[in-house]
Formats: structure tokens, C-alpha cells, sequence
């Protein structure tokens, strides 16, 4: 298939996976807030951190207040990874590709811009004074992948945009797991008490895995909730998971058979890959979670630079 069609829907389906996760950071924070101790103020700036896009923020918005925030990652057209761009982004991909989609994909993605078009339009104090725009978010993104899966032909197409889905997600649990580890406890005696539990159950609850976690841990620890996030081999939203089914798509496409490689994307995400097959949740708490997290991101951004040298840059003919 064209290189050209081949961006377009990696990247329409990154950009939507990409917005229903800012959702889920928004979200997951503001369960947070909550939960807070009387007295002890609402923390936003941990989203900002997680972005890695503090200086933006700062220049655009100064001081992370709750309104500034959620107009930074849900309404500013300016900003690529607000959820109106990314769902913005998504659309004009789907629009340059429209004859390589189903009607359902194409209608699905249309109303769920369309949405979040009229309610980011409201302005960032309606959607601050409430959030359901979030639960309508996660929604749209589930009926658009729902469409995606279930009325695309699994070719080349379909391949592509599940390897950007895959990807995305991957990185996007990571971050999720970093609004732990930059959302500071009132004290450090609170480490493993209930506020610490009640902190990771919103994490879980995030993700929609805290009845499956609740399944096979029944207690919630630290721990276990990184090995579950972090390492699961069955939790569709682990890391470990998202490495896996990212690399048999890139296989998929490569026609590489499982244990070699063809090209640097490929070698890439099966080194990567092969990291988290073999780690263990207590090596990487004695480690350092948020040292973890970060040199992961950075792997991952090598891969899809790989992938993009591989498959979407233009090559020059001989």
C-alpha cells in the first residue's frame, strides 16, 4: 500500500488512542483531588510534568491552575496533544484516506470531532465545571476502535492502525503511572496507607482494570498494581501487552517470521519487547518507577522514529 496511506491511519489511530488517554489523565486526577485531605490543595501540575511540555505551558499559560490545565489538554486548538487537536488530527487523516476506511469508521470518527468540537466551543470553564466531556471521550474512542476492528478488512491497513493504537497506548499507560509518581502524598507516612491505596485504585480505575486487577490480587499494594500495569501478559492496556501486539502487527506487515528481523524498527521493538518479558515489578521499584518509566519513553520515541524511517519517509529512487 502507499506510504502516504499507510501515515494516515497510523497516525488517525494514535491521534484518537492519544485523546481518550488525556482523558483518562484528566480523570485520574481529578479522583485525586478528591480524595485530598481537607486543607491540602488540588494539584494540576503533575499533568503538566507528564506531558513533558512544561515549558509550552508555562510560556502560554503560567501558573497550572485546574482551568488552565484542562484548557491546555482539552480545548487549545494550538496545542497538538489537547484532545480537540488530536480528535481534529484524526479526522483530517481519515479525510485524506477516506476510499481505505469503512463508512462505520469514518461516520464514528466524524461525530466524535463533531462532539468535541461543539462542548471544547462551550470554553475551558464549562468543561472545568464539568468533566463528563471525558466519559463521552473515552466512549467515542471506544466506538471508533470497536468500527476500526470490526469492519476493516485485518490487511496492511488494519495492521498499521493497530500498530499506532498499540504503540500509543503503550506509552500513555507509562505516563498514567508517572501521574503517581509526580502527585505528592501530604506526607510520607501516608506511603501505604489508605489514601496511597485509594491513589492506586484511581489509577486502575483509569485504565477500567480495577475489577480485573480486584480479580487477581484482591488486595491492592504498590506492587502489584505496577507487575498488573506494567508487566501483565492478558490486561489489554498493560505495557507488556501493547509491546506484544504492536510487534506482531510490525511483524504482520514485514512478513518477518517471530525471532528475526528485517529491519531497525523491528529490532528495535523486539529489544524492547524482550526487556519487559523478562523484568520483574520488585526489580523495578528498587530501581526507581518514574527512572523506569522514562527511559522507556525514550525507547518507545526511538521505535516510532524507526517505524517512520522504515515505512513513511519518503525515499529517494535510484
Amino acid at each position: 500500500m502507499l506510504s502516504r496511506v499507510a501515515d494516515a491511519i497510523h497516525w488517525m489511530c494514535r491521534a484518537v488512542e492519544r485523546a481518550d488517554n488525556v482523558a483518562r489523565f484528566i480523570e485520574v486526577n481529578h479522583v485525586f483531588a478528591l480524595d485530598l485531605p481537607s486543607g491540602v490543595s488540588e494539584q494540576w501540575e503533575p499533568l503538566v510534568n507528564i506531558t513533558s511540555d512544561n515549558k509550552w505551558f508555562t510560556e502560554h499559560y503560567g501558573v497550572p491552575t485546574r482551568k488552565n490545565v484542562i484548557e491546555f489538554l482539552v480545548c487549545d486548538p494550538d496545542y497538538l496533544s489537547s484532545i480537540y487537536s488530536c480528535v481534529r488530527a484524526a479526522r483530517e487523516n481519515a479525510r485524506s484516506v477516506r476510499d481505505a476506511l469503512s463508512s462505520e469508521v469514518w461516520e464514528n470518527l466524524n461525530r466524535f470531532y463533531l462532539l468535541v468540537k461543539e462542548e471544547t466551543g462551550r470554553g475551558a470553564d464549562a468543561v472545568a465545571e464539568n468533566l463528563d466531556l471525558l466519559a463521552e471521550v473515552k466512549r467515542e474512542a471506544h466506538l471508533f476502535f470497536g468500527s476500526f476492528d470490526r469492519t476493516m478488512s485485518h490487511g496492511e491497513a488494519w495492521q498499521f492502525g493497530r500498530l499506532g493504537e498499540m504503540l500509543e497506548r503503550a506509552d500513555k499507560t507509562s505516563r498514567i503511572l508517572d501521574v503517581k509518581y509526580f502527585h505528592l502524598l501530604p506526607s510520607v507516612r501516608d506511603v501505604g496507607g489508605p489514601l496511597d491505596e485509594s491513589e492506586w485504585a484511581a489509577i486502575l480505575r483509569s485504565v477500567g482494570g480495577l475489577e480485573m486487577y480486584r480479580r487477581r490480587y484482591r488486595r491492592i499494594s504498590p506492587e502489584k498494581a505496577i507487575e498488573f500495569l506494567v508487566l501483565d501478559r492478558e490486561f489489554p492496556r498493560s505495557i507488556f501487552f501493547c509491546l506484544n501486539q504492536a510487534e506482531t502487527s510490525l511483524r504482520a506487515i514485514g512478513g518477518t517470521p517471530s525471532g528475526q528481523f528485517s529491519n531497525e524498527a523491528e529490532q528495535q521493538l523486539g529489544q524492547l519487547h524482550s526487556q519487559f518479558a523478562f523484568a520483574g515489578a520488585q526489580n523495578i521499584m528498587n530501581n526507581g518507577l518514574h527512572e523506569f518509566l522514562d527511559r522507556f519513553q525514550l525507547q518507545l520515541n526511538g521505535v516510532g522514529d524507526a517505524i517512520h524511517e522504515t515505512y513513511f519517509a519518503t525515499q529517494p529512487t535510484t
